[in-house]
């Protein structure tokens, strides 16, 4: 996928393509020197990682509150999302390098994002997030022990998840009480987008 093919499936500005333009202009360079993503998948990164974000857009529930990427790592999919246009977007991630990057690129592009270089356990947040989103971070149980520190009564999940989500899901009910939905990924086949809707502990 390409730069004008992605727009095409996305509808998104001209002006917003040049943004994530300068974002995988400079995940290029940093990532021949730290590992922000899969070394793979710099083949192809605007279906990989620019698709792989940008397909949650429409799935955003309505609001002004917090979306809140936990492990944000080289900022997929939360830092896309705001280059999109969401605003009030966190990013949070323990590492400090990535974090370096993270600022950087938001800079770059001229985004606004919040970086937190903390554990998401020292996280806390002055109002519920409107949606919690992470990617290639833990088991789906794992991210809803996460997400309990950001939720409040609307609060939505959008995890991004792949060819063994029914498993992830089998074990999280184990836990959890959740009102939730999948979608298929279009930017992997085996791919899948958990929606949750609500949850609470067993």
């Amino acid at each position: 996928m390409n730069r004008d093919e992605f727009r095409a499936a996305t509808g998104v500005a001209e002006a917003v393509c040049d943004r994530i333009d300068l974002f995988l202009n400079l995940l290029e360079k940093w990532q021949a020197r730290i590992n922000l993503v899969g070394p793979s998948t710099m083949a192809d990164p605007w279906r990989r990682h620019v698709l792989d974000a940008a397909q949650l857009l429409p799935l955003l529930p309505e609001g002004d509150g917090p979306v809140v990427d936990m492990g944000a790592g080289a900022g997929i999919p939360g830092l896309i999302l705001a280059a999109c246009g969401v605003a009030n977007v966190h990013l949070i991630e323990s590492n400090g390098r990535k974090c370096t990057f993270l600022r950087e690129a938001a800079r770059l592009m001229g985004t606004p994002v919040t970086v937190h270089a903390h554990r998401i356990d020292a996280v806390t947040l002055e109002e519920p997030a409107r949606v919690v989103t992470a990617r290639a971070l833990a088991s789906l149980d794992a991210l809803l022990g996460h997400a309990t520190r950001f939720q409040g009564p609307e609060t939505q999940c959008l995890f991004l998840k792949g060819q063994d989500v029914v498993i992830e899901l089998t074990e999280a009910a184990k836990s959890w009480n959740m009102r939730h939905r999948l979608v298929d990924s279009l930017s992997d086949p085996s791919g899948h987008i958990v929606v949750v809707e609500a949850f609470d502990h067993v």
